[in-house]
């Protein structure tokens, strides 16, 4: 029988070492890999931190976003991120814990089911940019006085009486911070224009910052140096001598955040003057907060800007009006009595039908629809009819685009399971441990949703392992195909440096050359060449959302009101933003005429987490300088 097999422990080693090495030592690499992970395991947390957690989590992803959240998804969310370890009765429990400590503090919302709540953080945000206007009233030299601000005013014939009042308002204000509410095509570049120059010509030093790319550029068309104010808040600040004296442009301050706001208005010098740029009536921000409005209703001295220069046609003009003042029903009524609102119940025929409207006059004619899935179907309908007659190219060239997840925030990026594999990340700021260079892309190869990390694997080949909570400063995108061709018309979804474009530039494609390599046309006439393998981040650019259409400006637009989306997308901010857009001809296209009508009258805004009578003191506020 000892001859028939049984060998020594000595034999039986050496056997199973040449089996691996016939194979490829997988069994040792699979001990290698379990190490590796084991370094970024986090050390097993007990229930009661477990819970707390998991409503952390809860509570950075919704006051990302809103400043007053409903009780009811504050707990829903912090059961999804407990995975099942954590009970409703143990989320509730530190919840109420947390009431009790101050850090949720209860909203009275009149109308609203359950209990709402904002954060003691998120109150003292609000506090701090409310002191900060009330403390600088009356509490710097003007620009100029008022007879000498009522010169420069005289000195420019082409000024409309409001815009004279603007510039005559602002440069004589003893504010340290002040406002302008803009109605859209109100002629705000023009009277900025006039304002910079007065104030430079009194040794300030104008510098305009704006929440967009976009907005940023057109601060530029003022002659204004003007970037980000993601970015100036993101530089740092040397001191300033008490001699050298700023006036800050803040353009479309309506789509800033409350926390951008704060932080913006705490780096002001006591020489400097701020000017708030918007419109309360035009889109919101994405992150929590209304700080435009909040100050204006909190008594910021504003300049009205309300006469409207961009409407040629008397009718749209008087519509628009009525859109800027709320009247949006009594718009959509004579709207409907010009022809300019057009009934298509069948959801393929509307689109096809706008495709048709389209291209009659391609070169003068803005889409713009409430979500991304009409917008594509838009795209795709405008694509074939320009083909047909030619102006599009008959070749397509199937080319690979990042399109971003918007609907991940700041929390949801720091857990490891809301990621999916070939989710193509950004790194804006990079990370000296991983050897992750500022602007690199990587793609996530693997999830391990236990031990919270990722595997991504980076353009270099090499895999990086880390916990997303660690590795802050990133965007997450999916890859996509889409097919272009010769005459093209897109949007870029990202600004670019290097090819100066901001975000929702438009461009006609001129050529595609071979890997990918295309030259296009911007709208400013400037030609820019750039490879896909570079950047990815462009899409098909005949219909926008109206969130990416403000600040646009087109001889017709054609409107696709499907009653259908959820009111988020479709309210009285996208009929003012959409329609205010033409310079000369609007039509609307809807679903349903009778429904059209409540849809687009509703408003739909931020949330604030105080009520302005609540704010401090004078006394109070000095404390916060």
């Amino acid at each position: 029988m000892i001859a028939c097999g049984i060998h020594t422990p000595g034999q039986v080693m050496a056997a199973h070492r040449k089996l691996a090495a016939d194979f490829g030592h997988q069994a040792d690499a699979v001990v290698r890999a379990a190490r590796e992970r084991q370094k970024h395991q986090e050390k097993p947390t007990n229930s009661v931190d477990r819970v707390r957690e998991s409503l952390t989590f809860s509570r950075d992803k919704n006051f990302e976003r809103e400043a007053v959240v409903d009780e009811r998804v504050l707990i829903r969310d912090g059961l999804r991120r407990g995975m099942g370890d954590v009970t409703y009765a143990q989320v509730r429990n530190n919840l109420n814990a947390r009431i009790a400590s101050g850090e949720f503090q209860t909203v009275e919302r009149a109308h609203m089911p359950g209990r709402q709540f904002t954060t003691a953080k998120t109150i003292a945000a609000e506090h701090e940019i409310v002191s900060r206007v009330r403390y600088g009233r009356n509490q710097i030299e003007p620009v100029l006085s008022r007879p000498q601000a009522i010169s420069v005013a005289d000195q420019h014939q082409r000024l409309n009486r409001t815009q004279r009042n603007v510039v005559e308002d602002v440069l004589s204000s003893p504010d340290r911070i002040q406002g302008i509410q803009g109605f859209a095509g109100s002629g705000k570049t023009t009277t900025l224009s006039v304002i910079r120059v007065a104030a430079e010509s009194q040794g300030y030093q104008v510098e305009g910052f704006a929440p967009t790319s976009r907005a940023a550029r057109q601060l530029g068309e003022a002659s204004v140096q003007a970037g980000t104010l993601q970015g100036f808040l993101a530089r740092s600040i040397p001191p300033m001598p008490s001699d050298h004296k700023h006036f800050y442009f803040v353009d479309e301050s309506s789509l800033a955040s409350t926390n951008q706001m704060r932080d913006f208005l705490s780096r002001i010098a006591p020489q400097d003057h701020v000017l708030l740029i918007g419109d309360t009536r035009q889109h919101q921000g994405v992150e929590a907060g209304r700080p435009f409005e909040q100050l204006q209703e909190a008594g910021m001295r504003t300049a009205k800007l309300d006469e409207i220069v961009r409407q040629r046609n008397p009718e749209l003009k008087a519509a628009v009006e009525m859109l800027a003042t709320g009247h949006v029903s009594t718009a959509l009524d004579c709207l409907q009595k010009q022809g300019r609102v057009r009934e298509i119940s069948d959801a393929d025929e509307r689109i096809r039908t706008i495709a048709r409207s389209y291209i009659e006059a391609p070169e003068k004619t803005l889409i713009v629809s409430p979500d991304n899935a009409s917008r594509r179907d838009l795209n795709a309908a405008v694509r074939q009819q320009l083909k047909a007659i030619g102006t599009v190219g008959s070749e397509d060239h199937s080319l690979p685009v990042l399109v971003q997840r918007q609907e991940m925030t700041g929390a949801e990026r720091s857990w490891a399971s809301r990621y999916e594999v070939n989710d193509v990340i950004r790194y804006a700021r990079g990370s000296k441990r991983l050897g992750i260079e500022a602007g690199e892309y990587g793609t996530v190869v693997a999830i391990n949703s236990s031990g919270n990390v990722l595997t991504v694997e980076r353009s270099s080949g090499e895999l990086a392992n880390y916990d997303p909570r660690r590795l802050s400063g990133v965007n997450v995108y999916r890859e996509v195909v889409h097919d272009f061709s010769i005459g093209d018309r897109i949007q870029f979804t990202a600004p670019d440096r290097v090819l100066d474009v901001a975000n929702r530039d438009l461009a006609v494609i001129e050529s595609i050359g071979p890997g990918g390599q295309i030259a296009a046309r911007l709208d400013d006439n400037r030609r820019i060449e750039f490879n896909v393998s570079v950047h990815r981040h462009f899409d098909h650019g005949y219909a926008v959302t109206s969130h990416s259409s403000q600040g646009l400006t087109a001889e017709r637009v054609l409107v696709n009101a499907a009653t259908g989306v959820h009111p988020d997308l479709l309210n009285s901010r996208f009929g003012y933003v959409s329609i205010s857009r033409a310079s000369h001809e609007v039509t609307i296209f809807t679903d349903d005429i009778n429904k059209l009508n409540p849809q687009m009258s509703s408003d739909v805004s931020k949330s604030s987490a105080l009520d302005i009578s609540q704010t401090p003191s004078m006394g109070q506020a000095i404390a916060i300088y």
